[in-house]
């Protein structure tokens, strides 16, 4: 397991070094608050990491009332708010207490191997339609509000932290190559691109990581890229984005979502154009019996909580 305590000064190996104590201490706490973000979707040898989103309440909540989520881990840095926003309006709707909320962010796949393991989640939030599919086959229902949703569409690009991509006009297969091999070579930038590393989500579990793969194997760079050993598998998305943020890989395909959330540069990255690689349509489906289960699950589905997704790099879905 890789532990990252620091993030390198990756800058040194592209321009001078910086003398300014003052920039550093900066560059030092946005990255210990963005680690604090992905702490808790981006390591799944750990046990699984929970944070709970609650109002304060003037009796304690039991328990069984707790609504528990199991989130894909990309939606660490949007499913906060949108929670947040759900509890305000049900209290302002409905006055009722705000409902206590426990999150569990992995990759979809991992998530899935622990509701089949008998987790007690409430609400399934996967990264990609087949893993809520499969649940709901093997565990049938005839109630309509117990069947998959789509609640967000997700956006791949392609993100540097020792590269500025702002001259990159669009990734296809000649302006990669001229990435990662011509210019590299001809300019002298970053480390020689004959040895750069591509991290992606693992294609296995994590849909961002499938569809990234499918995005290389369409500009017939996967299979040279395998065979040179430059691509790095990170167990999901949230390890994915920390790999690249922290330089120990030079490029990385993550979540369009990660970078709006930990306000990255937008000449560090570039968005791949939708009908590049296949949608990245995320399901969810309720687990559970929860009073709050279904009423969480329509919600997501909302005009206020579509807003939100839009605003955090999602394309809207049309429902």
């Amino acid at each position: 397991m890789l532990v990252l305590l620091a993030k390198p000064n990756s800058s040194s190996r592209l321009k001078p070094k910086q003398h300014s104590a003052f920039a550093i201490n900066l560059k030092s706490v946005a990255y210990i608050t963005i680690m604090l973000l992905l702490a808790s979707c981006s390591n799944d040898s750990q046990p699984s990491i929970k944070t709970t989103e609650s109002q304060s309440q003037t009796k304690s909540t039991p328990s069984s009332d707790v609504l528990r989520i199991a989130a894909a881990a990309n939606l660490a840095g949007v499913l906060p708010s949108i929670i947040e926003a759900y509890n305000h309006d049900e209290m302002a709707q409905r006055e009722v207490a705000a409902t206590k909320t426990e999150v569990t962010y992995a990759s979809s796949g991992k998530l899935y191997a622990q509701i089949n393991s008998g987790a007690p989640y409430d609400v399934f939030l996967s990264a990609d339609q087949q893993y809520p599919a499969q649940y709901r086959q093997s565990h049938p229902s005839t109630k309509s509000d117990k069947q998959t949703f789509t609640y967000a569409r997700g956006q791949l690009a392609l993100y540097s932290d020792i590269q500025d991509l702002s001259s990159v006009s669009s990734l296809n297969q000649t302006s990669l190559q001229q990435l990662w091999l011509t210019d590299g070579m001809r300019t002298g930038k970053a480390r020689h691109q004959a040895l750069s590393k591509i991290t992606l989500a693992n294609p296995e579990l994590a849909p961002y990581g499938a569809s990234a793969k499918a995005f290389l194997q369409q500009t017939q760079l996967y299979e040279p890229l395998q065979q040179q050993k430059r691509l790095i598998q990170a167990e999901n998305i949230g390890q994915a984005f920390q790999y690249t943020y922290t330089a120990t890989t030079d490029y990385g395909f993550v979540a369009l979502s990660q970078l709006v959330s930990a306000k990255i540069n937008p000449a560090k990255y570039r968005i791949l154009a939708a009908d590049s690689y296949p949608p990245i349509l995320q399901d969810g489906v309720v687990i559970s019996d929860h009073p709050q289960a279904v009423r969480f699950a329509h919600y997501l589905q909302s005009a206020a909580a579509q807003m939100k997704f839009s605003e955090a790099g999602y394309l809207a879905i049309n429902n």
